[in-house]
């Protein structure tokens, strides 16, 4: 089964930085309420129905090529936020140059044309944020800011400007389990508590000087509802040699869905209310998920979308409950961007004029709920970049078998050698 969800995540970019000059300093109060909210658009305009549609387009192909990658390397379920990883990257695309940048376009299939991307991103981030009493759709961006130090002033005008994203000051050197419990504090108020603790206690690290945000929170009621009473528990087939028991839902009074079908394939449409968010489903006929997985194209999915039609359909559908967490290094860099992550290779001089920044790791959680009365989903991605000039404490942790010598320092004689497999022996 393949979840398609708009907007159910969130972002976070740590980015460590040098010491520069030339910059404008961070401005905001240290504190759990740093950056903007989901409280409307970004006031910017010149976005075009072509650039917006070309920047969805890009988003939804990143969507495929992420979910291939992952399917690669794991047999179970998955769930993660495009949309959020699309804006988190998008971010710190702003700041990339040369080669690294060139290569991040490539992953996330940005336009060449930055107007394009920056205005088009305003316009989406302006329309999902529109309110609704119908269902709770939250996004936020927010800038956490080493105490101190500086930023470009282009840099934080474009993410001020086009990504509504505003700078809070922490101290990630002197006070770093402050500002962990700050960001985390703020992600977890943004994402109705669904993701708490982001970042665990002692990975923060202290050379940070700048974290980039963007949280996302999704909580919608379905237009169709089903009756708690009439669920009831089914068998689901995994494989071919293996069911489990799930609580299955159902509607089978002639409800009205979207609807598609093919020789080996249904497609399901579920509304939530208020009519702009829905959940599709594709699920084979024959139950052969790797083969859709592998055959799916962005074509194939706008064909559906284009063919789905109003008519009574009985719906048996699971109740289910994920939480996914994803190290995402190795995906991007097999996507296509290696270099952002090469120490003296990335360049990101346009976020503080050096080229000494790198992304150090990327990881991503995300949660969602499904259940008779609708949708809750949450998301979060950690983005470190650290800088190479910066001298990290190393750690020297013998917890596993080592070499070791005992040397005559003038000479260099080796006099003792040996290895150590078990301590304990």
């Amino acid at each position: 089964m393949i979840l398609c969800v708009v907007a159910l995540g969130g972002n976070i970019m740590y980015i460590t930085l040098p010491n520069s000059t030339g910059a404008t300093e961070a401005t905001g109060d240290t504190g759990a309420t740093g950056g903007t909210g989901a409280t409307g658009g970004t006031g910017v305009t010149g976005a075009t129905t072509g650039g917006i549609n070309n920047v969805v387009d890009a988003n939804n192909q990143f969507a495929l090529d992420l979910f291939s990658n992952i399917k690669n390397g794991t047999s179970g379920n998955i769930f993660f936020s495009p949309y959020s990883i699309f804006v988190a990257l998008a971010m710190a695309y702003e700041g990339a140059r040369g080669q690294t940048a060139a290569e991040i376009r490539s992953v996330f299939h940005f336009p060449e044309d930055n107007a394009t991307l920056r205005s088009s991103l305003a316009a989406i981030y302006s329309e999902l944020n529109e309110n609704d009493a119908n269902y709770m759709l939250r996004i936020a961006n927010a800038l956490w800011v080493q105490k101190n130090y500086t930023l470009l002033d282009e840099y934080l005008a474009i993410i001020e400007k086009y990504y509504a994203g505003n700078a809070t000051n922490v101290d990630f050197r002197e006070a770093n389990e402050q500002a962990r419990q700050t960001i985390n504090a703020w992600v977890e108020n943004k994402t109705n508590n669904k993701i708490n603790d982001l970042i665990p206690e002692g990975q923060l690290y202290p050379i940070t000087v700048l974290l980039l945000t963007n949280a996302i929170y999704f909580n919608g009621t379905w237009v169709k509802q089903f009756n708690e009473n009439e669920t009831g528990n089914e068998n689901f087939k995994v494989s071919e040699n293996q069911t489990v028991e799930v609580p299955m839902m159902s509607s089978n009074d002639d409800s009205a869905f979207n609807y598609a079908e093919e020789a080996n394939l249904q497609i399901l449409e579920m509304l939530y209310q208020g009519g702009n968010l829905s959940m599709l489903v594709l699920l084979p006929k024959d139950g052969n998920l790797a083969s859709l997985e592998d055959s799916l194209t962005l074509e194939k999915l706008n064909q559906w979308r284009r063919e789905l039609s109003s008519q009574p359909v009985d719906v048996y559908f699971p109740r289910f409950n994920l939480a996914a967490r994803y190290d995402l290094n190795e995906s991007l860099k097999e996507m296509g961007m290696p270099s952002a992550f090469l120490p003296r290779t990335a360049d990101f001089s346009g976020i503080d004029g050096t080229r000494n920044l790198y992304i150090r790791s990327v990881v991503h959680k995300a949660y969602i709920n499904v259940n008779e009365k609708g949708t809750e989903a949450a998301a979060v991605t950690g983005v470190f970049v650290t800088c190479c000039c910066v001298t990290q404490t190393p750690v020297f942790h013998a917890d596993h078998p080592f070499m070791f010598m005992i040397q005559d320092r003038t000479t260099g004689t080796i006099l003792f050698m040996g290895s150590v497999v078990n301590p304990t022996q």
